[in-house]
């Protein structure tokens, strides 16, 4: 399933490299770009909810497989629109499917995961997934600037991409999935709503949704404009594959910051990890906002990569650790809400702000804002006061009861 997994994100990759890129390249426009971006990833904002009551009620292998075919037929048809230089609105209406696609099989596919491991190695479960999905970023841009060079087009990367969907499908038949765990679900539309009610009924769970939230909002509208970002702040020129270099080396440092959290930092509290990273992250935005050429980016790249990548993982860790198998596809839908889900939102709010002023200042700001995380995601504080709290509890009366999906007695 990893090496399925692996190969298919690769050809994903690819796709979100040179989207962006063809889109740049044909409007000169960062605010085209960020609406791209959106149509691609916004429907995590979405439909991330319906999709993680699907994965806690019905056969994830199955609905897994159809995800991955609807998101094989509208990636196989970008390849004909691209290469007829097609309307843009076009262009974004086949990636609203891929994107479609790809958030409902978001939380199936989180949920999965954990169950084919014990608990004791669902930090290396996270951690190894982490790997993989940045592994991918810095051998898919790698493939890219191999073969645009070589004279392929954007139309047929777009096509190598579709076919990756099959490896995918091939090992979700040959691997059991197990069946999530019957319980018993709350009626009608409160199914959407119990997610929120699990997350709010543990309190190191919220915030770190809350945290991940404003993180991808404030600080992560880079990574959407990456292609603009490096074009305005570094003068990297139009059909210069430096852009797909420096995105495969900030990639590089990616893996290696979710492969150290399973490896390097295994034996480290995530708890403390979550706030050196957030520190670390902050320096090398700001870092990466001031560096005026192109080496200077290269060397920073893997840097804020790392901290991006060791902070999110650490939060993952710590957020499915808590979190028992039937609830776990509801609560991934509000993980996949902040964390695909908002940089496309960020995007659009700060795509305008970056054709107006450049890009130094949107990314200052979202290095201030990592500092503060810094202060305020300390889960072990939190943990202290509910441990403090089950210590001295409130008097019966001023304490409510809820049930396993956080829902208040009487509601």
């Amino acid at each position: 399933m990893w090496m399925a997994s692996f190969s298919s994100s690769i050809g994903t990759w690819m796709q979100n490299v040179v989207l962006p890129l063809y889109v740049l390249d044909r409007t000169d426009s960062a605010s085209m770009v960020g609406l791209m971006v959106f149509a691609q990833l916004g429907p995590l904002l979405f439909l991330s909810i319906p999709a993680g009551v699907i994965a806690d009620r019905f056969d994830r292998r199955k609905w897994l497989i159809a995800m991955q075919l609807l998101q094989l037929a509208f990636s196989a048809l970008l390849a004909p629109l691209a290469a007829a230089d097609a309307p843009i609105w076009a262009i974004f209406l086949v990636a609203l499917g891929v994107g479609m696609g790809n958030a409902l099989n978001a939380p199936a596919w989180s949920a999965m995961l954990p169950t084919l491991v014990d608990r004791d190695d669902i930090a290396g479960s996270v951690s190894l997934n982490s790997a993989m999905i940045n592994g991918s970023r810095v051998v898919g841009p790698i493939i890219v600037a191999v073969l645009r060079s070589s004279g392929v087009s954007i139309s047929q990367i777009f096509l190598i991409n579709a076919v990756t969907y099959l490896f995918v499908v091939g090992a979700l038949l040959r691997t059991r999935v197990p069946a999530p765990v019957k319980v018993v679900h709350a009626p009608g539309w409160r199914q959407l709503t119990a997610g929120v009610q699990i997350a709010k009924a543990n309190p190191a769970v919220w915030r770190l949704l809350v945290t991940l939230f404003t993180f991808s909002l404030l600080s992560l509208p880079y990574v959407g404009l990456f292609a603009a970002v490096v074009r305005l702040n570094f003068g990297v020129d139009k059909g210069s594959t430096t852009y797909e270099w420096l995105y495969a080396t900030w990639g590089f440092g990616a893996c290696f910051g979710g492969l150290a959290i399973g490896t390097v930092f295994v034996g480290w509290d995530k708890r403390s990890v979550i706030r050196y990273g957030f520190l670390a992250f902050a320096i090398a935005l700001a870092a990466f906002a001031a560096v005026r050429e192109p080496v200077g980016a290269f060397v920073v790249a893997p840097l804020l990569g790392f901290a991006y990548f060791a902070t999110t993982t650490s939060m993952n860790t710590v957020l499915q650790s808590r979190l028992e198998d039937h609830e776990r596809g509801r609560v991934m839908s509000l993980w996949f809400m902040a964390f695909g889900g908002t940089v496309p939102l960020g995007n659009l709010v700060f795509a305008p702000v970056i054709d107006a002023v450049g890009a130094r200042w949107v990314l200052l700001g979202g290095a201030l804002w990592a500092l503060f995380l810094a202060w305020w995601c300390d889960i072990e504080r939190i943990d202290l006061s509910a441990e403090e709290g089950r210590r001295y509890p409130l008097e019966p009366d001023h304490a409510a009861c809820f049930d396993e999906h956080g829902v208040s007695a009487g509601e």
